[in-house]
């Protein structure tokens, strides 16, 4: 077990280091003057002087990086540029929604993705397996944002069930229920298509458990069809959809820019495609940085999390 930690920890390490250097060599090595574009074309030579001198571009690239990084590591990702505050206060005021956003999507695609992975296995052959395997098909096929237009049109506009846009803060006069209204359509829109990956992976797992031998000698020997399902097969089946469980919050949490958008949701997400759309580069840096950061922390409890629950892997 302290093995697989110290190997998991080391290729997180290199995959963060990776993707700091990517990342801030897309930002800083893409066409035009990253100070023109945050002044404006109206602004004099001395200011975009000054711009650069505070931003540090007038140094060799390799000491931008270095230093860049090294302040990183202290969290303090500098200051914004459009929002003139620090970074890590426009991130961490946005922090409680796309958090809120990105469990209630995942919640919804893990639980409902496993149970119906579960019944479309036992029912295998029957029309509900054939339902269940339509709709996972259906659901994969439509990408977040345009499910959610859908969503939007359907249950907001149409029918005035839910709230389309937007999210109130508890403080400001909307309370836990009135959140939850909210995050239902942006969490299912976010949601669906980890769900039908996860019901694939479970109907997949669970029909191999269902044909072993240890789930026919208990079956034989007279215990319920429900009981071998529950206390046995469901808990061997779960072992391969943890690694997926992993991924797909990887997937989540890399869609939510988009499904942010569409609903207005006031989330990182959202502020990531401002900050770029404003050639905001320390908030664009620091906000790409801490989703690696999350990402690389998810699926490291991901693979601790098989490793301590498959005796094979530790």
């Amino acid at each position: 077990m302290v093995r697989t930690l110290v190997n998991r920890l080391g290729a997180m390490i290199l995959v963060l280091l990776g993707a700091s250097i990517i990342v801030y060599s897309m930002i800083h090595l893409a066409p035009g003057d990253p100070a023109q574009s945050m002044l404006g074309p109206m602004a004099s030579p001395e200011q975009l002087e000054i711009l650069r001198e505070t931003l540090g571009l007038n140094q060799p690239f390799y000491v931008q990086y270095w230093n860049w990084l090294m302040n990183a590591l202290q969290g303090d990702f500098g200051q914004s540029i459009y929002y003139k505050s620090p970074v890590t206060s426009e991130i961490g005021a946005r922090l409680w929604a796309t958090a809120f956003l990105t469990i209630s999507s995942f919640l919804f695609a893990a639980v409902f993705g496993t149970l119906l992975g579960v019944i479309s296995a036992v029912y295998r052959g029957r029309w509900i397996d054939r339902i269940v395997l339509f709709v996972s098909t259906l659901g994969i096929s439509f990408p977040p944002f345009y499910l959610g237009l859908i969503l939007i049109m359907v249950f907001s506009v149409s029918w005035g069930l839910l709230p389309m846009s937007g999210l109130q803060k508890i403080e400001g006069g909307g309370g836990f229920g009135d959140q939850l209204k909210h995050v239902i359509l942006p969490a299912i829109a976010l949601g669906a298509s980890p769900l039908t990956v996860i019901t694939r992976m479970m109907r997949s797992s669970m029909l191999e458990e269902l044909g072993k031998d240890y789930v026919r000698t208990a079956r034989s020997k007279g215990l319920l069809t429900r009981v071998a399902i529950t206390r046995h097969a469901l808990k061997n089946a779960l072992l391969p959809t943890i690694d997926l469980f992993g991924l797909q919050i990887g997937y989540v949490i890399a869609s939510t820019a988009l499904v942010e958008v569409v609903f207005s949701w006031p989330g990182i997400g959202n502020l990531l495609i401002n900050s770029i759309t404003n050639r905001d580069l320390p908030l664009t840096q620091g906000i790409v940085l801490l989703l690696t950061v999350l990402y690389s922390l998810i699926n490291l409890t991901a693979d601790l999390t098989r490793a301590a629950l498959d005796p094979r892997l530790r």
